[in-house]
């Protein structure tokens, strides 16, 4: 059964569902994002990945900077949608707007809730090294990601998995379990389950203060730091590149042997060389670096770095 769909998304997480729903022959009324923003070297507005697939499919865009208003929920009613997908779109849904659809709201979290609710449930998962998450649909509520939920897929996150990775599979993963979710909908097959009153946490936003690498933690949490923010925003240290500290992004690393560290000082460089790579000794064990970034330079292994950088073991990282 097709059904008359309002799309509410805002980053390229959202567009493979968007995608998939159109593919299932929905009748997408309208799309809400978030407004264009100046980004780039020359600050040039921007449309957001969800405005911009929209705008190929021919699909009204929408992007009010707050849905409180009376005006703005009128606007909303007047689509008469069965249904809205809610897929990362910034904005809070007044009660006004959750109740107009004829199904309600209907949300996908990339989280296995109620463990990481709100802004970054995918970088948080690979921060605090959990073993599992996945993505959820869920029927929205006024609370932040408190409602019951519907579907479920659970994915295991390996030990080399960074937040871009898992971003990229569970967008997919996400579209389809929404597409099934709609697909049974309809005909009533949908049994929502409440939440778990235990185990709540919260993926606050991340903040530009704490991307920055605390060598003096455990390897393991180091380890867990970059790939948690990897690509973006990108954990980051000061490396002696130069004549000043060079700001260096590390996108990938690996735990490196137990023994290499020794009583070395946390930031020490212990190895850099072709064969055995860069190893950066940690509070306790040793992390390897696998790719970085140097500022305004694209991402490259560690052999091609000391092709162009003077990094020698013994030297510190801040």
């Amino acid at each position: 059964m097709s059904l008359r769909i309002v799309f509410m998304g805002t980053p390229d997480f959202a567009v493979p569902t968007l995608m998939e729903i159109v593919g299932q022959g929905h009748d997408v009324v309208a799309c809400y994002s978030q407004p264009p923003r100046r980004a780039g070297r020359g600050m040039e507005e921007r449309r957001q990945a969800v405005h911009q697939a929209a705008d190929t499919l021919g699909i009204e865009v929408r992007t009010p900077l707050t849905l409180k208003d009376a005006e703005e929920q009128a606007r909303f009613a007047e689509l008469e949608a069965d249904v809205a997908v809610v897929v990362a779109y910034g904005l809070i849904l007044p009660r006004p707007v959750l109740e107009a659809p004829a199904f309600g709201c209907l949300n996908l979290h990339a989280s296995l809730l109620p463990r990481w609710r709100g802004a970054a449930p995918i970088n948080r998962a690979i921060m605090a090294g959990d073993a599992e998450t996945g993505v959820e649909v869920m029927r929205m509520e006024a609370g932040l990601d408190t409602g019951p939920v519907y579907m479920a897929e659970k994915v295991a996150i390996d030990d080399a998995m960074t937040a871009g990775d898992l971003h990229d599979r569970l967008a997919v993963l996400g579209a389809d379990l929404m597409a099934r979710a709609l697909a049974a909908l309809p005909r009533g097959g949908l049994a929502a389950t409440p939440q778990a009153e235990d185990g709540v946490t919260y993926a606050r936003k991340i903040e530009k203060g704490e991307t920055r690498i605390d060598w003096t933690r455990p390897a393991r949490e180091v380890h867990n730091h970059i790939r948690g923010l990897s690509p973006f925003p990108g954990a980051w240290c000061e490396m002696p590149l130069g004549s000043s500290p060079e700001r260096v992004k590390v996108l990938r690393s690996a735990i490196a042997a137990q023994d290499v560290a020794g009583d070395a000082a946390p930031g020490s460089v212990l190895v850099a060389n072709a064969d055995g790579g860069v190893v950066i000794a940690c509070g306790s064990g040793a992390v390897r670096l696998v790719q970085v970034q140097r500022a305004g330079r694209k991402p490259m292994g560690v052999g091609d770095f000391l092709r162009g950088a003077q990094l020698a073991p013994g030297a510190t990282l801040a």
